[in-house]
C-alpha cells in the first residue's frame, strides 16, 4: 500500500499546484493586469506570467490525472461512479477532463490565437471575460475540492 500512499501524496501536491496556481492567477496577476499595475500592455503581461506557469499546470493536470487513475484502479473504486453519494468523483474527473482539454487543446490550438487577436482590438473586453472564465474555474475546483475532502472522509449531501 506504500504506492498507494506515494499515489495520493503526489495527486495532492499536483492538486495544491494547479489549483493554487489558477487562484493567484485569477485573484492576483489578472486584477493586476487589468489594472495595468504589471505595465501598459495588458496582453504581454498576461502572456509573461502565462508562459511561465502553463508547464506547470499541464505537468500538475498530468500528474492529477494518473495518480487519480491509479489510485482508483488500484483501490478498485470504480463502484463508486455507480452511486450519487460519490458525485465528487465524476465532479474530480470532469474537472480535469474540463481543465486537460483547455491546457491542451483549446489554448494552444484555439484560444491563443483568437485571445491575442481580441486582446489586441477590444483588451478590456478581452481581460473581462478572460477574467470571469477563471473565476468560473475557480469556484468549480473549489466546490470540487471541499466535497471531495468531505466526500473521502464519509460526509456526504445526499
Amino acid at each position: 500500500m506504500d504506492d498507494v500512499v506515494i499515489a495520493r501524496a503526489l495527486h495532492v501536491l499536483a492538486v495544491v499546484i494547479w489549483i493554487g496556481g489558477l487562484s493567484m492567477v485569477t485573484t492576483v496577476a489578472l486584477p493586476a493586469v487589468r489594472r495595468g499595475d504589471l505595465g501598459a500592455d495588458p496582453l504581454r503581461s498576461f502572456q509573461a506570467i502565462e508562459h511561465r506557469f502553463v508547464w506547470q499546470a499541464r505537468t500538475a493536470v498530468l500528474v492529477v490525472g494518473l495518480t487519480g487513475l491509479d489510485m482508483t484502479w488500484r483501490l478498485d473504486l470504480w463502484d463508486w461512479f455507480r452511486s450519487a453519494g460519490f458525485w465528487w468523483m465524476h465532479a474530480m474527473v470532469s474537472l480535469w477532463l474540463l481543465f486537460a482539454f483547455v491546457l491542451f487543446i483549446a489554448e494552444p490550438l484555439i484560444l491563443h490565437r483568437h485571445f491575442r487577436r481580441w486582446a489586441a482590438e477590444r483588451p478590456q473586453t478581452a481581460f473581462v471575460w478572460l477574467h470571469r472564465a477563471h473565476w468560473a474555474l475557480l469556484v468549480l475546483s473549489v466546490v470540487t475540492i471541499l466535497g471531495a475532502v468531505a466526500g473521502s472522509q464519509g460526509w456526504s449531501i445526499f
